[in-house]
C-alpha cells in the first residue's frame, strides 16, 4: 500500500490532542499538506521549529514505509508561505543595500531551509553573490550577501 502523508499527519496530530483538518496538494516534486487548526501557534512553534519537526517526522515515517515516496512539505495556516514572502523581501532589501553601498551585508543566523529560500531568490541577480557561513557553536549559519566581482 502506498504511503499516505495526509493520514500520517492527521494521526500524529490527533494523537497529540489537536483538532485538525488537513488539505493535500500534489505537485510534480512532492506533496504539500496544509494543516488547519485553532491551535496553529503551538503547531508552528518558535520560529517555525515545531512545524519543521513535524515535517521531518512525517517524511521519516513516509520514507520508512516507502523509500520512493515523494517529499512532503507541511504548512500550518499558510505560515510557510508568509514566512517565505518575508524572507524574499528581506533578501531583496539586503541586496539593494549591497548594490547601493558596495559592501557585504550579513543576515542573522538562519536554518538551512530559510537560507535555501534566499539563495534561490537571489540566484539570478547579476550583481549579488550569496554564501552561507557557519556561526561558531551553533547549527545555524549566517548568509553573506556581497557584490559579484
Amino acid at each position: 500500500m502506498p504511503a499516505q502523508p495526509k493520514v500520517i499527519v492527521e494521526t500524529i496530530l490527533t494523537s497529540l490532542g489537536f483538532a485538525v483538518t488537513v488539505e493535500e496538494q500534489k505537485f510534480d516534486d512532492g506533496v504539500m499538506l496544509d494543516v488547519k487548526t485553532e491551535d496553529s501557534g503551538r503547531l508552528i512553534g518558535r520560529q517555525g521549529q515545531t512545524l519543521a519537526d513535524l515535517q521531518y517526522i512525517t517524511n521519516r515515517i513516509l520514507f520508512q514505509q516507502d523509500p520512493t515516496s515523494p517529499k512532503v512539505m507541511v504548512d500550518v495556516g499558510g505560515y510557510r508561505a508568509q514566512s517565505r514572502e518575508a524572507l524574499v523581501k528581506k533578501a531583496k532589501e539586503a541586496a539593494e543595500k549591497v548594490r547601493r553601498w558596495g559592501e557585504s551585508v550579513e543576515l542573522e543566523p538562519l536554518s538551512a531551509f530559510d537560507r535555501r529560500i534566499i539563495h534561490h531568490a537571489l540566484k539570478d541577480d547579476p550583481d549579488i553573490e550569496t554564501q552561507s557561513i557557519e556561526v561558531d557553536g551553533t547549527e545555524k549559519k549566517v548568509l553573506l550577501l556581497r557584490p559579484k566581482h
